[in-house]
């Protein structure tokens, strides 16, 4: 197979960090270095030359569909740990904006609270700042909704807000009434 091309496409000859210009039986031609093979799926894990900087491109290709390939040379394994590029910072960054968003996530989730009290938190959450104190939907920092959630459990806030917030909660109760009637 040394440098040529060859019809025994046989990927478990293949070698980690082999490199190779492959075709494949729907015509695509790329080239690509070995990570691995999979036996079992008969799956070619392969990686391409980036054009942009440390960024690698994986591709999963099913062994069947290798028409044929060129032996390009050798090259260090892919996954050896002292050639790989990890951009530590930006890892750690997105580590933390996915903390702080599924803590906010978590806030929004009533606790203790029916699936409707959710619902009609989800629902003020939309056009108004809300927030949970244990059962109590808090609209505004100001405004209070307890249990069971009907306009008339509407507490607090200005008169104008404390409107706002009834018919927005008539409105989605409302609402709820025909999604579960069948009527939506």
């Amino acid at each position: 197979m040394e440098g040529g091309n060859s019809n025994n496409n046989n990927p478990e000859d293949l070698a980690v960090g082999c490199l190779l210009s492959i075709r494949t039986t729907l015509g695509d031609e790329f080239e690509g270095q070995v990570v691995t093979y999979d036996r079992p799926s008969n799956i070619l894990v392969l990686q391409e030359p980036s054009k942009h900087g440390p960024r690698r491109n994986i591709r999963l290709l099913k062994a069947n569909y290798i028409k044929e390939f060129t032996f390009l040379g050798q090259a260090e394994d892919p996954l050896d740990p002292t050639n790989c590029f990890l951009d530590l910072a930006a890892l750690q960054a997105r580590e933390e904006v996915a903390i702080r968003q599924a803590e906010a996530d978590a806030e929004r989730i009533g606790v203790g609270v029916t699936s409707e009290a959710q619902s009609i938190f989800d629902a003020l959450s939309k056009t108004l700042p809300v927030r949970w104190d244990k059962t109590v939907i808090v609209v505004m920092n100001d405004v209070r909704v307890s249990s069971p959630y009907h306009p008339e459990s509407v507490v607090g806030g200005t008169p104008a807000a404390n409107e706002r917030v009834k018919k927005v909660l008539d409105f989605e109760r409302k609402r709820l009434q025909l999604r579960s009637s069948g009527g939506q």
